[in-house]
């Protein structure tokens, strides 16, 4: 296809894509008016800066369209992982959930959880146990696993796969610099906090050859990680803490995350680079990507603030205010690099 074409099929698709969510995201705002009084839209600066969403949204479509079109990545990476009809499921069990979540937000609870949650809890971190975004049971039943993928791309007005797809520059970078590994063959990579596995489904339609494993602390996740990856081969699936790895020193070429850090105190971020260091081989790729922080885009710092105050994200004002360049370079990494686009950035360095 034509490169024009190819940019223009793909940012026209993306741009219906997001419009979906965005009038989905706009929807939910009515449902805590309803459960609570309250509603963003009486908020004197929601207009201007629902523009800079908007203009952040169409640069980061625009830029994601021209990667397709310049064969970064395939035009695959913009099939929908739902049907129609899972789509419209998924949408209506957020629309129920949406309730609970207001009253949850309301009332500040942050620890409420299913005796089913709770069981999955039983030997999870500190950290771990609380409902993250307000959301019901957090990351441990098997209905939060299923429309996790959609609550997120509702908040970023279907902007989260966009913004994960950014992750693929620097791994294309390093598989360039590598004989016979453009499509990861011979290799094998790590995720930390795989979640729903929705980053890997991109890693394996980009580098197909390319072995994974993820691991993460919710077990109800990495079981629907196998159902979104059922097509995928050469993956393997583990329950672990990123802090404490089940694997031998130098067991992987690279070591990634996908919007882990910021919900991670500091402490347990500097602590779990560490780790993660000890099982990347040498010269073998780090990489982590998250939202910006603190100055990388000034037009977004208020988004920056006012997110761990809309939702419930403890970590995120210490994980705003220190650069994760600076945990890479303290760490030892060499070569760092960043790539960003909207409210995200793929933070990545090469272990000497």
């Amino acid at each position: 296809m034509n490169h024009n074409l190819l940019q223009k099929a793909a940012y026209g698709f993306s741009w219906m894509r997001s419009g979906t969510f965005l009038v989905e995201n706009l929807t939910l705002p009515l449902l805590e008016y309803i459960s609570t009084g309250n509603s963003k839209f009486t908020d004197p600066s929601f207009s201007s800066q629902f523009k800079v969403i908007l203009d952040g949204l169409n640069t980061l479509l625009r830029k994601d369209s021209e990667n397709i079109a310049n064969g970064l990545y395939p035009i695959e990476v913009l099939r929908p992982s739902r049907h129609a009809f899972g789509h419209v499921a998924a949408y209506v069990s957020i629309i129920e959930d949406a309730f609970g979540l207001s009253k949850r937000k309301r009332d500040n609870k942050n620890k409420e959880f299913s005796r089913e949650a709770q069981s999955e809890l039983a030997d999870s971190p500190d950290y771990y146990r609380r409902n993250f975004h307000f959301q019901t049971d957090g990351y441990v039943s098997d209905k939060s696993a299923r429309i996790y993928d959609h609550q997120v791309e509702i908040l970023f007005s279907g902007a989260a796969n966009p913004m994960r797809r950014l992750m693929l520059l620097p791994v294309r970078r390093y598989f360039d610099q590598l004989e016979n590994s453009k499509d990861g063959e011979g290799l094998h990579f790590l995720e930390i906090g795989a979640g729903t596995g929705a980053l890997t489904r991109f890693m394996k339609m980009t580098f197909p050859k390319l072995k994974i494993t993820l691991l993460d602390l919710s077990a109800p996740y990495l079981k629907e990680a196998g159902k979104n990856l059922r097509s995928f081969s050469g993956l393997n699936y583990i329950q672990g803490d990123a802090n404490d790895l089940p694997f031998k020193d130098a067991t992987f070429d690279g070591v990634y995350s996908c919007f882990l850090f910021h919900e991670l105190p500091q402490k347990v971020r500097n602590s779990i680079v560490k780790e993660n260091l000890r099982v990347l081989r040498q010269g073998g790729l780090y990489a982590a990507l998250d939202s910006i922080q603190l100055g990388d885009a000034p037009r977004f710092d208020w988004a920056l603030q006012k997110f761990p105050t809309d939702f419930h994200e403890p970590f995120f004002k210490n994980y705003s205010q220190h650069k994760m360049e600076d945990l890479f370079a303290n760490a030892g990494l060499e070569k760092i690099e960043t790539d960003q686009e909207f409210l995200s950035k793929a933070v990545t360095g090469i272990k000497a």
